[in-house]
């Protein structure tokens, strides 16, 4: 699958791919993957990795939740360390990270999933202000649903869901304008929507929304 996304990449625009995979929810893997890049000036950092789980928190398999918990946020933090500190050097760069809509307050049925895209906006935010005075720039993109494979992995059945292309479109253009940014129009609008409503309120709503996901479960 990565050989034919990077040959398709080639192909059209002309540029030159490198493809490593590795299970970075293992520390060690991290570094194994990291190695092979030292090479290179990496000026633009996108942590995307991730997966999510769903369902009454007792009952989820804690294995894999233990396993969501290191790649969404302790290889998000290695990978992220590793890319800025030669930003830092430079005096410029970019970095990306994969937020979420669900990540501003607690959400039943996908309560730890919805912990680790918390810390994913809290470290961006954090770092943000610390790079800023180094010339990178680094934006949270927190999106609603999107059109991938997540759904099957997390055992949701989604209803409307972003199109990936105009999700990345977005967020690119918002990288150096922004802190925080919410692609595409829909989730804007129900951003928009629960942003005035109590935090207490806005977990109740998504634990229906959530409900609504995973009903199939019961």
């Amino acid at each position: 699958m990565l050989q034919a996304v990077a040959a398709d990449l080639e192909r059209r625009h002309g540029i030159q791919t490198r493809t490593l995979a590795a299970d970075l929810s293992d520390p060690a893997a991290v570094e194994t993957l990291l190695a092979p890049l030292a090479d290179l000036e990496v000026g633009l950092f996108v942590g995307a990795a991730g997966f999510g789980t769903s369902g009454p928190f007792t009952r989820t398999d804690l294995a894999a939740e233990l396993n969501m918990i290191d790649v969404n946020c302790g290889s998000l933090f290695a990978t992220t360390r590793h890319f800025a500190g030669p930003m830092i050097h430079r005096r410029r760069g970019g970095i990306i990270l994969l937020s979420s809509l669900v990540a501003f307050q607690g959400v039943a049925r996908a309560a730890n999933y919805a912990a680790t895209k918390a810390y994913v906006q809290v470290f961006a935010e954090g770092i943000r202000r610390e790079l800023a005075g180094h010339g990178i720039d680094v934006l949270a993109s927190a999106p609603g649903p999107v059109a991938s494979d997540f759904g099957a992995r997390a055992d949701m059945r989604l209803g409307r869901a972003a199109a990936p292309e105009a999700v990345a479109r977005e967020t690119l253009f918002a990288l150096g304008r922004r802190a925080t940014v919410r692609p595409v129009f829909f989730n804007k609008f129900l951003q928009a929507s629960l942003s005035t409503l109590p935090r207490t309120l806005r977990a109740r709503i998504l634990q229906q929304v959530m409900m609504g996901m995973t009903r199939h479960q019961e």
